[in-house]
């Protein structure tokens, strides 16, 4: 289709065009997730996808259209500073809108959801181009738009105690990662936010939160400040830590994993607990600062 048949649709509100072939229209857009131009591929492609998914036109179809954004999670795997993490990483925001949308009207079967699940953080931990913003292409986003995956994941009913732990590994492992990337576009906070959504399901115990917690405070136990240069896994993993302490503390409109029909959320059970050992870290991470207990 030309651009200008998309710029109708998304004038016309996003409604599907009459007579419109579906499957062929969708596989059209969802090659667009890949467009360097972020005109195309935010304003229109993702932004058509995401309001169809949201108002159910691909309720009968969420399979198929998992299916090929799980695909589109491959394309280029392991290149860096390349258009190829465009594709990835908008594939990923769509994917999180499908889970999300299966949370909603609960339509798919187990083995769907479970095999994205291991299809997108097979991508979130091999992901090499960190990137938030490129100055010629618009968001890139890949550690954001992969927060927005954990966080729907972790609210799918079909995710149990263990799973939900494998989430929380999965973001430790992911900001351990070195990188020469210091996170600058409220990556920090995304994934933050997808933790609360795993900690309102109050499915894992404190124990275990306090010994993953320990891991992500081994980025730091053995610094002293200043932090050495190039320090991006550092000072990414604090970022987190502090943003995770912030919403636990001041509570956050309402999670995923929470019911949407009110915009005020009941805290998680292990809050109390789970803030002291907040503390506890990051007090650990800069001794000459803050006052110890």
């Amino acid at each position: 289709m030309q651009q200008s048949y998309w710029e109708r649709v998304v004038a016309g509100g996003f409604r599907l065009p009459q007579g419109a072939a579906l499957d062929e229209l969708t596989i059209e857009l969802v090659t667009m997730l890949g467009d360097p131009d972020p005109h195309v591929r935010e304003d229109i492609a993702h932004s058509v996808l995401q309001a169809w998914v949201r108002e159910g036109v691909y309720d009968e179809l969420l399979i198929g259209l998992g299916d090929g954004l799980a695909v589109g999670l491959r394309k280029g795997l392991g290149e860096e500073g390349t258009p190829s993490v465009l594709r990835r990483s908008y594939s990923a925001s769509i994917l999180a809108e499908v889970i999300a949308r299966d949370n909603v009207t609960h339509g798919l079967h187990p083995t769907a959801v479970l095999t994205w699940a291991d299809q997108a953080v097979g991508w979130f931990l091999g992901e090499r181009d960190l990137r938030g913003w490129t100055p010629s292409q618009g968001w890139a986003n890949a550690v954001a738009h992969g927060a927005d995956v954990l966080g729907a994941l972790s609210a799918s009913r079909h995710l149990g105690a263990d799973e939900l732990r494998v989430l929380l590994d999965v973001v430790a492992e992911r900001l351990g990662t070195r990188t020469p990337y210091r996170f600058s576009a409220g990556e920090g906070q995304r994934l933050a936010y997808a933790t609360m959504s795993i900690l309102h399901r109050d499915l894992v115990a404190i124990e275990a939160l306090e010994n993953w917690l320990e891991r992500l405070a081994q980025a730091w136990q053995d610094d002293s400040p200043p932090p050495a240069p190039g320090a991006a896994a550092r000072e990414n993993t604090l970022d987190y830590v502090r943003s995770l302490h912030l919403q636990l503390l001041l509570g956050v409109q309402g999670t995923p994993a929470q019911d949407t029909a009110s915009s005020v959320k009941a805290m998680p059970s292990v809050r109390s607990d789970l803030l002291i050992a907040l503390q506890a870290a990051l007090r650990g991470s800069a001794r000459w600062l803050y006052r110890q207990p």
